[in-house]
């Protein structure tokens, strides 16, 4: 998956389910960024780096696998697989977005 397509993903799935986070997230790759701000209507997806009050940092292969149900979010943390900066209650509602 390349960070274009995460973005699209991200942008398809925050059409379908936005309003449910109500937080700004950033989620940092090695090779770039999508920030989420799901605290306007309609949520808004970038690639931009913007203030947010969680910041998810893992590779994007794993966050192709997350995106497809192969990998557990809460494993990929508790194995070192991603990091979390800022409000970690932010990063726990991110199920329901996804």
């Amino acid at each position: 998956m390349t960070l274009s397509e995460a973005t699209e993903k991200v942008k398809k799935l925050a059409a379908n389910n936005g309003g449910k986070v109500k937080a700004k997230i950033n989620f940092k790759f090695d090779e770039g960024l999508i920030h989420l701000d799901d605290t306007v209507s309609p949520t808004m997806v970038s690639n931009e780096e913007l203030d947010a009050s969680c910041t998810i940092k893992l590779s994007l292969e794993n966050f192709d696998k997350m995106m497809h149900g192969n990998l557990n979010p809460m494993m990929a943390f508790m194995g070192g697989k991603m990091k979390i900066d800022g409000d970690k209650g932010v990063a726990m509602k991110l199920a329901s977005l996804f």
